[in-house]
């Protein structure tokens, strides 16, 4: 059974436009990617666990802040390359991403050496104009910005 991740679109209104905070994965195998390697905050949870629940959790885990207090707004879901299928919820807010710290994971690297590294989940949050969140978001997320657009009004 494919894995399932939940996760916010935190989304704000500023005198450019419509911006919605993405982040970037940290770890060595993201370290040089930029377009196109971007998410929105989610994690995985369990089949028996709320979406929505999930998605908070993540957010707090990754971020080191609590979600927006707004009522999120299903998005729906979308199903990435490998498998994993992705629920999404908008909910308006703003936070300061220099104060952005995140939780860490441990992996083996470099790759075959037998040391284990722990890494930050998220090395960086930043707040982008959906122009240029269309090019930062992994392109199986990009329908989420779609969603919000049309949930908006069109932006």
């Amino acid at each position: 059974m494919p894995k399932a991740s939940a996760g916010l679109l935190v989304y704000r209104r500023g005198p450019g436009g419509v911006e919605v905070l993405l982040v970037h994965p940290g770890g060595p195998l993201w370290a040089r990617r930029d377009e196109g390697a971007w998410s929105i905050p989610k994690g995985e949870y369990a089949s028996e666990e709320d979406p929505l629940a999930a998605a908070r959790r993540e957010f707090r885990e990754e971020l080191w802040q609590d979600p927006p207090p707004g009522e999120p707004v299903p998005l729906g879901e979308i199903r990435q390359p490998g498998g994993k299928r992705v629920s999404a919820f908008a909910v308006e807010g703003d936070l300061d991403v220099r104060a952005v710290e995140s939780g860490t994971f441990e992996m083996e690297w470099p790759p075959r050496s037998g040391r284990l590294r722990r890494f930050p989940e998220v090395d960086r949050a930043g707040w982008f104009g959906l122009a240029e969140a269309r090019r930062k978001l992994l392109p199986a997320q990009v329908p989420f910005l779609d969603r919000l657009v049309e949930l908006l009004g069109g932006a």
